[in-house]
């Protein structure tokens, strides 16, 4: 995964020379709770200028020409983020910027960070190179904080309704774990670290669901092919919607 991470920098290094361009690394990797098979690498690129037509499609195949050049390399495809200028980021105004997503890559107008991200990414991000520029990033507020917990508690109740038949459904019910832990504390907290959390504080209507999600967040590769964890997976909503009234009493609480 480094030697990966080093060669994703060095590429972009490369296409943004006379850019100026600051990247960092921030989420699962740098929280120290990254699982192959489940987690992303998210990489953050802010440059001095704005990123010109050719490089950003330059950029936005970038994930594709690596895996091109090594088709057994098992991250490059974990690759997410953004890269835009330092001024579009900090104005969260329209210029052209590069996304790489779970669904794709393309050049959009439009990059924002949510607060969950904000906050990882001054707290605990990783400059991989060019000049530290977190000084003039402005950190969430508690309020704000509360915002995106109360816009994620919206999005489970609407699309967590019926789970998938995916190693990815357990990670609802850490998701909620980590916004209980964010409003408990107004800090950011790795996903396995607050779904262990939750179970210390007893704050889980039902633990032994949650142990279960934490155990798979931890080893995804493990159970990637049990076709009994898979079936499991598919019967979690009414288990994730009881620890959603948990989050929901403590929005209220707070």
């Amino acid at each position: 995964m480094e030697r990966s991470i080093q060669l994703m920098k060095d590429h972009i290094n490369e296409i943004l020379s006379n850019n100026k361009p600051s990247i960092y690394l921030f989420g699962s990797v740098v929280l120290d709770d990254f699982q192959l098979g489940w987690s992303d690498i998210d990489i953050l690129c802010l440059t001095g200028q704005p990123i010109s037509e050719d490089k950003a499609e330059q950029l936005v195949k970038l994930r594709q020409t690596l895996l091109e050049q090594e088709p057994g390399n098992q991250y490059f495809r974990s690759f997410e983020g953004g890269m835009l200028s330092l001024a579009a980021f900090l104005n969260q105004s329209r210029e052209r910027a590069v996304y790489w997503g779970t669904s794709g890559q393309r050049i959009t107008e439009n990059y924002v960070f949510d607060p969950f991200s904000l906050m990882e990414l001054i707290d605990s991000g990783r400059l991989l190179s060019g000049d530290e520029i977190r000084q003039h990033l402005k950190r969430p507020t508690y309020e704000e904080l509360k915002a995106a917990v109360v816009h994620h508690y919206e999005a489970i109740r609407k699309y967590a309704v019926h789970t998938n038949r995916t190693l990815y459904s357990p990670g609802w019910l850490l998701d909620i774990a980590r916004c209980l832990y964010t409003l408990e504390t107004g800090k950011i907290i790795a996903k396995t670290a607050a779904g262990e959390w939750a179970l210390q504080h007893h704050l889980a209507p039902n633990p032994e669901v949650l142990q279960r999600a934490v155990d798979i967040r931890k080893n995804p590769l493990k159970y990637k092919y049990e076709e009994a964890v898979l079936d499991w997976t598919e019967t979690l909503g009414k288990y994730v919607h009881e620890f959603a009234d948990v989050l929901e009493h403590q929005i209220a609480r707070v």
